[in-house]
This record gives C-alpha cells, sequence and structure tokens, in this order.
C-alpha cells in the first residue's frame, strides 16, 4: 500500500486561504503551506501530522516478517541464510544498540562451519529491520533484484543473503570479518521520518573488519518508490560497489563518480 499524501490540508484549501507556497506543494513531500488559524495551526493539519506521528512509531515497533521475507527471496531465485544478533526482541534492539551490531554466539559458529563450504567470495548482503520492518520487506527484494544479476554478469561471487531481525549498521563488520570477504552491503529500514515510514538505507563497506567505523563505509538512502525507486537503486548500487572493489577503498575516501568532479564545481562555484 502506498504512503498516505502528506499534504491532503494544504492541497484542499481554498484559494482565498492560500498561501505563497501553495503551488510547490505538488513538488515536494515537505510540510509547506499548511495555512493557520489565528497564532496557531489548523486543526486539520495538527490531526494529519498526529497522523504521520503514529504511523512512524508503527514502523518502529512493527514485527519483522523474517518468514515471508526469505520466502520472497527465494521466490526470485536467491538463496537466504539466517542470522541472529545478541538483541533478541524490540526492546532490546532500541535500548542496547550495542547488542544489536553483534552476531549471537550460534550465528557465529554457523558462518564459520558454513565458510569452507562456501569458499571465498566477493560479497555478502544483509537484510534487516533495523527501525522500520515494512523498509525491509518492501523495497528490499526489488533491490537486489536489479543489484546482483549486474554483479554476477561482471564475475562477482556473492554469499547467500543473510537474513535477521534487530541488527544495526555495523553488524555489516563482524560478519564480513568471519567470511573474509571482500566488501559487505547491509540494507536495513531507516529511522521512519513522518512523510516516509518505509524507507530503506543501504550501507557498503570496502574491507570490512570490526575495527570499521562509520567514516569506512558508504550509504545509498530513502530506498522507496517515493523516493529512489529500488531498480534505479539496485542500478547505482552496482556502479558504486564495482567502483569501490576497483579503488580498494570506501567511505570517505571514495566519491560518486557520476557526481560533479571538484575541478568542476570549483568552475561552477565562488571562491572562498
Amino acid at each position: 500500500m502506498s504512503s498516505p499524501d502528506p499534504h491532503p490540508a494544504a492541497l484542499r484549501q481554498p484559494a482565498s486561504r492560500r498561501d505563497g507556497w501553495h503551488e510547490l506543494c505538488r513538488y515536494t513531500s515537505a510540510r509547506i503551506a499548511l495555512g493557520r488559524a489565528g497564532g496557531s495551526c489548523r486543526t486539520e493539519t495538527l490531526l494529519e501530522l498526529r497522523a504521520a506521528h503514529a504511523r512512524a512509531r508503527d514502523a518502529v515497533l512493527k514485527p519483522f516478517q523474517v518468514e515471508a521475507l526469505e520466502a520472497n527471496f527465494e521466490r526470485a531465485g536467491l538463496q537466504t541464510f539466517r542470522l541472529t544478533t545478541l538483541a533478541d526482541n524490540r526492546h532490546c534492539f532500541l535500548v542496547r544498540p550495542d547488542l544489536a551490531r553483534a552476531l549471537s554466539e550460534n550465528s557465529r559458529r554457523s558462518l564459520l562451519e558454513s565458510r569452507p563450504s562456501w569458499g571465498q567470495r566477493d560479497l555478502a548482503v544483509i537484510v534487516s529491520d533495523g527501525l522500520s520492518a515494512q523498509a525491509a520487506e518492501r523495497p528490499a527484494a526489488p533491490t537486489l533484484a536489479a543489484l546482483l544479476p549486474v554483479l554476477r554478469q561482471a564475475g562477482w561471487k556473492v554469499y547467500p543473503v543473510f537474513v535477521g531481525p534487530f541488527g544495526r549498521v555495523k553488524l555489516q563488520d563482524e560478519i564480513g570479518e568471519l567470511l573474509g570477504t571482500r566488501q559487505t552491503l547491509m540494507l536495513l529500514g531507516e529511522r521512519p521520518g513522518l512523510g516516509s515510514p518505509d524507507s530503506l538505507g543501504a550501507y557498503f563497506t570496502f574491507d570490512p573488519r570490526t575495527g570499521r567505523t562509520d567514516a569506512d563505509r558508504n550509504c545509498v538512502s530513502n530506498i522507496r518508490p517515493e523516493g529512489l525507486p529500488p531498480e534505479e537503486a539496485g542500478q547505482k548500487l552496482a556502479r558504486l560497489l564495482q567502483e569501490s572493489a576497483r579503488l580498494g577503498v570506501s567511505g570517505v575516501a571514495f566519491k560518486d563518480p557520476s557526481l560533479p568532479t571538484a575541478a568542476l564545481r570549483a568552475k561552477v562555484l565562488p571562491s572562498p
């Protein structure tokens, strides 16, 4: 189901009550041109804001349908492998983020036991609910469907898709180190915004290991039909991962090659 229109109140206002920004509402999901009643916001605006806040809270608390997601991946021809973290419930995940960054002992043992049969591969993909289960359940499969064929055609070897609840971004470092893989990619639900409860984030790290920090990884965010479409996100990630592998870096040392170069920016930006 698509996200509700974030501007129904603004777009329904009579012409006599519209402000100068009203026409911009059709181009952005930002909360603009909402009108006012005296010195306060309108009742309709307040109710819609509270409804959006409730949807965001529901997204954080919604249980992750792991079995359904695994079945979805398998229908798409993707092998999966279940993992768990030291955070074994939603409350623990929210109040103890450190536990969500580490594998459970059973999962660590399972990875080490399976590693010889998998052999050395180029990429490990991890999918978790993070702060929005619906983000992982909806955009993750079409994103991978667009990404993985491109990488495999380029000769990449990919591990089974690792799926598990209550994971944080740094979990990919431990998984990557245990497997000895060249790169990791973690897809997980981002913190819900008031207009985007189903936004997926994709974080990738070159040469992952436990000592890595956020400065060593890159992120493609807002993956959802109303933001960066999953198919386009998959193509973008394929380009970025291949370029990251070619250069042997990720994080602040790696720049998106599709963005303007420093020389080009110097031509269009005034000198400081």
